[in-house]
Formats: structure tokens, C-alpha cells, sequence
């Protein structure tokens, strides 16, 4: 059993940046990945970046390449997303998802009560 809460979200305008972060306690094992999402109102969740909890491999989606990092600090099992230049679309809850293997595994994965990010114009 994995308890992941997440911290830093916020109000921000154009523009701006917020950093994310997430701690991961438990049962908490090198293989493990770990995983931003966030859903807008009236929408599903849409994945944001992932890292594995060595931080020797990232991924993410076109749309936070060149604004957004992940990174991770295995040694404290809390990861952050860094958000630059924040837009208006960016404003949704921001998760933290935490999965018991490689990304693209379907494997366990445990959910944080997420963050609210707001991008004002």
C-alpha cells in the first residue's frame, strides 16, 4: 500500500510558474513509477509526464515540452512538476499517481486527493 498526497498547486496568472509536489509513503519499491495527471472540468484526466523512481527516464506529453519538468528525489520518495509559463488551459486538478512498475505497465497504481491549479488571463 502506497499513501501519495500532493502539495503546491495554487493561483497563478499568465505567464507564471507553480512546482507540484508529491510524497510517496509505504511500501515503496525502485521499480516504481511515478506519474502527474489532471482533469479540467468537464474533462477526462490527461496524462502530464512520468519519471521512474531512478529518474533515469521521463516522459511526457507534447503539450508541457519546454515548460513543464518532472523530476523525483528517491532518496525522499517525493517527486515535483515544475510549471513554467503557465496558460489559461493549464487550470485543472493536478495528480499524483504512483505505480508499482515501468510506465505503461498496468500495474497498481495509487492516486493523491490532487492539487488545484488555476491560470488566470
Amino acid at each position: 500500500q502506497v499513501h501519495v498526497v500532493e502539495s503546491g498547486g495554487g493561483s497563478v496568472q499568465t505567464g507564471g510558474s507553480l512546482r507540484l509536489s508529491c510524497a510517496a509513503s509505504g511500501r515503496i519499491e525502485s521499480t516504481y513509477t511515478m506519474a502527474w495527471f489532471r482533469r479540467s472540468p468537464g474533462k477526462e484526466y490527461e496524462f502530464v509526464a512520468a519519471i521512474s523512481w531512478s529518474g533515469d527516464s521521463t516522459y511526457d506529453d507534447d503539450f508541457v515540452k519546454g515548460r513543464f519538468t518532472i523530476s523525483i528525489d528517491n532518496t525522499k520518495n517525493t517527486g515535483s512538476l515544475q510549471m513554467n509559463a503557465l496558460k489559461p488551459e493549464d487550470t485543472a486538478v493536478y495528480y499524483c499517481n504512483v505505480i508499482e512498475g515501468p510506465w505503461g505497465s498496468k500495474a497498481l497504481n495509487y492516486w493523491g486527493q490532487g492539487t488545484q491549479v488555476s491560470v488566470s488571463s
